[in-house]
């Protein structure tokens, strides 16, 4: 799956997301199911996978330009817009985000389906609808909501903004603040989100067809849209859609019901105190999402669990424990959001797991990265497959090459990308963008940038390679590394926290895509789709992102007047994160509460000894061993998305019980019909706020002794 792990976007075992290690989590249910099989039925697979070609070989493979067509593109489109709306909701509420690649690929393939059928109808249809066509609809589907998540809108391009720094009390003059404006969010993507697609170009053949590199997700991807072509694939995919339409259908009613009763603050069912008024205090409750029910069904147990665990740990035992030490540990006369009091707690202890959990799995990747890569150097005669084993020890295969392989690297080889046009276009994005920036961000200096892309595409190199090994991208890493390190270097009193934010959204972008990019030639690979329309359309996608996505944004950024506002319906809970790494780079910790720097360190520690124990244990205790990653999140937003997410793995873990043939097929058609009906519901309502449409009714839940006050003062004015 993709990351913008940062992306993410993909999953590594229980299916966590690397690419924000993940602090926006994004899973793929196909991939955890992919990962968990037995060694014996992946050898099963596999070998029945050496017959997909023989499958389509009666079909003509149309030419790399054929495969780019209006209708593609015109499908893309709607489909980037919907998907931008959701993943823009889910970063600004929880940051959580699943893969919805099953979702574009499934939706993609009925669209055009539809439109074909129509013309061919009618006498009109000139040309079939291919699995190519499908592969570059998928592509730039995904590379435009890509935007949404890589674009830091949750995270450190809105962590710019005086609304989150008003809500810090270090470094929120003026040179630390750069407020959103749709002009220069457009420019500075279109400036640092093209030059990942040109840093790794040169090296496709290498990565794909030399270090046969796995790519889990883009695999994954593959396998579905060469089943959606089959006539069997296409019998189940229109069964699927039904599904999703009858769920989008409800998600969207539900959301438009709840509307009418959120009249103020802290009304209707998003604010039903479901486990009493006193957890309802401390963020315990359900509050009706069917965004987050649909992700706890994508999202793997151990996830969710996680979630729920790190939510008990904090709002439930730590955080009452420290507020029992105020005045002590910090002045109780402060107010609730002051880093200085709780609010610091929460964030910096949230950060300190994110950075643990974040720094141990670099270190593994890497190590394995280095490993694997000096492997294939050593033994490149004896083997043909990279040493990708758990216990790393090496796979030797036979030299033989089966039809399927013969196929697919005779037409992978056929449409080369010239090495000029990619050195050219990396030299020539770098420069525009080394111009261009510095006029963007005054206080981002030129060489800042410079210097991060001289350094860029090896560190894409590595995010690129690791992800074909492991299906983890560790893009945000790289973008912390980036915060802290140039974020520094500009200092205190030179803008350094809006350097390093800045320096951030560089770095991920660039890495990510690189990342994403070469997972796509991995699908293009598998369907026979010329690295050229992949190439082609991830840059049509990547260029229909970096407009949908700060429009999207802008549009709740106006509709919703307490967006980034901590305990508000949106509040962008990665954006205060991300500059609070920034302040920690540039003015050290000397500003932190009392104890909190050690409670920090235990956290850090902790979240590497989790890890490590994971990896280190049986397989069948480790699945039960939480993640540090997704136990983080609620330590500063609270737990009530984990009791919806818990509720999602607690439905398909039922209808496993009774039918798992059923779930598998139709569990994540039932998942993205949630997750988009209430997600699309977010455009209308967005529409209803900006023109000052308000509901008409505010239900609200109060004590019962409250309740009697309230009616007495209700009589008292009668």
């Amino acid at each position: 799956m993709r990351s913008q792990d940062e992306n993410g976007r993909a999953n590594h075992e229980a299916g966590m997301a690397g690419g924000e290690e993940m602090e926006m989590v994004e899973v793929s249910s196909e991939m955890r199911r992919r990962h968990q099989r037995p060694r014996k039925e992946e050898a099963e697979e596999t070998e029945e996978a050496m017959s997909v070609e023989q499958v389509f070989e009666g079909k003509r493979v149309p030419g790399w330009r054929e495969q780019l067509t209006f209708r593609a593109f015109a499908v893309s489109f709607v489909l980037a817009v919907m998907f931008s709306i959701i993943v823009m909701k889910l970063n600004l509420t929880t940051g959580i985000i699943p893969s919805l690649n099953v979702s574009a690929g499934l939706l993609g393939y009925f669209f055009v389906k539809m439109w074909t059928s129509v013309l061919d109808k009618a006498g009109l249809l000139k040309q079939p609808f291919t699995r190519q066509e499908n592969t570059v609809i998928q592509t730039c589907v995904v590379a435009a909501y890509g935007i949404a998540f890589s674009g830091g809108f949750g995270s450190y391009l809105f962590g710019m903004s005086e609304t989150i720094a008003r809500q810090t009390t270090e470094l929120n003059d003026a040179q630390n603040v750069k407020n959103p404006k749709l002009g220069w969010m457009i420019g500075f993507l279109f400036v640092v989100s093209f030059l990942g697609l040109f840093a790794l170009v040169p090296l496709r053949k290498i990565m794909i067809i030399d270090y046969k590199l796995i790519y889990p997700s883009g695999t994954a991807t593959a396998h579905l849209i060469n089943g959606f072509h089959t006539p069997q694939g296409a019998k189940l995919a229109k069964k699927q859609v039904k599904t999703l339409g009858k769920f989008f259908v409800f998600s969207f009613l539900w959301g438009f019901f709840q509307w009418f009763y959120t009249a103020g603050d802290n009304c209707g069912f998003v604010s039903f105190p479901t486990l009493g008024l006193k957890a309802y205090e401390n963020r315990f409750y359900f509050d009706f999402s069917p965004t987050y029910v649909g992700v706890g069904m994508i999202c793997p147990y151990i996830v969710n669990i996680s979630v729920l665990l790190g939510g008990i740990l904090s709002w439930g035992v730590m955080w009452p424990l420290i507020n029992n030490q105020k005045g002590k540990w910090y002045p109780a006369d402060l107010p609730s959001g002051s880093l200085h009091g709780l609010q610091g707690y929460r964030v910096f202890i949230s950060i300190a797991m994110i950075l643990g959990d974040g720094l141990y799995n670099f270190l593994k990747v890497l190590l394995r990265t280095i490993s694997s890569f000096v492997s294939v150097v050593q033994k490149r005669g004896a083997t043909s497959t990279l040493p990708v084993l758990d216990d790393g020890s090496p796979i030797t295969t036979s030299p033989a090459v089966s039809f399927d392989e013969e196929r697919r690297t005779e037409l992978f080889l056929k449409d080369q990308i010239p090495k000029q046009v990619a050195l050219g276009g990396y030299v020539v994005i770098a420069a525009i963008s080394i111009i261009t920036l510095p006029h963007i961000f005054s206080q981002l200096k030129w060489y800042y940038i410079l210097v991060a892309y001289i350094i860029a595409p090896v560190l894409a190199f590595c995010n690129a390679y690791g992800s074909g090994l492991t299906d983890w991208s560790l893009a945000s890493t790289y973008g912390k590394l980036a915060i802290f390190t140039i974020g520094a270097w500009a200092g205190a009193d030179h803008g350094g926290v809006l350097v390093g934010l800045a320096a951030c959204g560089v770095m991920m972008s660039i890495v990510s895509t690189a990342s994403d990019l070469m997972q796509d030639f991995k699908t293009g690979y598998m369907t026979l789709a010329s690295p050229r329309s992949m190439f082609v359309s991830q840059v049509i996608g990547t260029s229909m992102g970096c407009v949908i996505a700060p429009c999207v944004f802008w549009l709740f950024y106006k509709a919703f007047k307490d967006i980034g506002i901590s305990g508000s319906e949106y509040p962008a809970p990665y954006a205060i994160v991300y500059r609070n790494m920034a302040i920690l780079g540039v003015d050290g910790v000397s500003s932190l509460p009392k104890n909190c720097l050690t409670l920090c360190y235990i956290f850090f520690a902790a979240a590497i000894l989790i890890n490590l124990l994971r990896d280190l244990a049986p397989k069948k205790i480790a699945k039960f061993i939480p993640l540090p990653m997704a136990m983080a999140i609620p330590f500063y937003i609270g737990s009530y998305f984990a009791i919806d997410m818990c509720l999602g793995s607690l439905i398909l873990f039922v209808w496993e019980l009774i039918n798992k043939a059923k779930a598998d097929a139709f569990g994540p058609a039932v998942a993205s019909g949630l997750i988009c009906g209430d997600g699309i519901w977010t455009l209308p309502q967005s529409v209803l706020a900006l023109a000052k449409v308000k509901p008409p009714i505010c239900m609200k839940f109060l004590s019962r002794n409250m309740n009697d006050k309230v009616d007495t003062f209700i009589t008292s004015l009668s």
